[in-house]
């Protein structure tokens, strides 16, 4: 008896501890419940996402290679995608391949929207830095070839520092090129040099700042 006695008296004090905390123990243990099935449910909801995104993508494919023409089902195709699956992988892959393909076709206006809209889908830490790097390099590209030469440096202009890539700033270099603005053309064709491996792309650069002059 007395070693019950003793065993009771020794759970008394966590026993008052769930009395008094009694509430707020059941709160955060529901909350807890709450924030495992939210996770559990975010989590089969995006891959049903994901499996439904991919469907559509595989069939606009299908009509890039063997209906390209059929630009309004590709289109509707594209549109399902992006008010729908908007933040799923295959939503930014197909706006980016169909981007290239308005490209390809000289149909630049829908490109550069396309383009644009791609860009601000994966702007942002979390975004796809890859596909905002490619979209905004294609972006500009496109700008210069319309003689927007300001709007083409703002796409990439955020590369200018610190870019990785020559071809970068050799693009920077151009468009500073129709704005007149030799010397700063002329650092970017540099660093576009330096950071170019192949011989052939540094013969380029060492002919477009020749015929800049001294």
């Amino acid at each position: 008896m007395n070693n019950v006695y003793e065993n009771n008296m020794r759970f008394l004090p966590f026993l008052k501890f769930i009395e008094k905390y009694k509430r707020l123990i059941i709160s955060a243990f529901a909350a807890v419940i709450i924030v495992v099935s939210y996770v559990v449910i975010s989590n089969q909801i995006s891959k049903q996402n994901n499996n439904e995104a991919a469907v559509i993508y595989e069939k606009m494919e299908t009509y890039f290679y063997q209906n390209a023409e059929d630009n309004e089902s590709i289109n509707k195709m594209l549109d399902d995608l992006l008010t729908n699956y908007k933040s799923t992988g295959y939503a930014q892959l197909a706006l980016l391949n169909k981007a290239s393909l308005d490209a390809k076709n000289n149909k630049l206006n829908e490109a550069l929207e396309n383009f644009k809209k791609l860009i601000n889908i994966t702007d942002g830490r979390n975004g796809n830095k890859i596909y905002n790097k490619m979209a905004r390099v294609s972006a500009a590209r496109i700008l210069l070839s319309q003689s927007k030469y300001d709007e083409a440096l703002n796409m990439i202009e955020i590369f200018s520092a610190n870019s990785t890539n020559g071809y970068i700033h050799e693009l920077i270099g151009d468009i500073l090129i129709k704005q007149n603005k030799l010397e700063l053309a002329r650092a970017q064709y540099q660093i576009a040099s330096e950071k170019y491996s192949d011989e052939t792309s540094k013969s380029i650069i060492a002919m477009k700042m020749a015929n800049m002059g001294n």
